[in-house]
């Protein structure tokens, strides 16, 4: 029946670093991108708002009463 002692301020330590390191894989998803990559996603959004922009059909402009 005898357990094994745990040092509560290791087992703390290891607790925050494990955290830490889940933390900054996470991070490295979201925002560890190069350069190309980037400068890819920001020219493919660009030709789709073209592409978006192009299918519009424009109205023509009431003219404004003067009174």
């Amino acid at each position: 029946m005898t357990g094994d002692v745990v040092n509560l301020r290791q087992f703390r330590k290891q607790k925050a670093r494990t955290e830490k390191d889940r933390r900054a894989d996470q991070n490295r998803i979201s925002f560890g991108r190069t350069k190309a990559e980037k400068q890819m996603t920001r020219t493919l959004n660009d030709k789709a708002s073209k592409a978006l922009d192009q299918g519009k059909r424009e109205t023509p402009e009431e003219p404004e009463d003067e009174n």
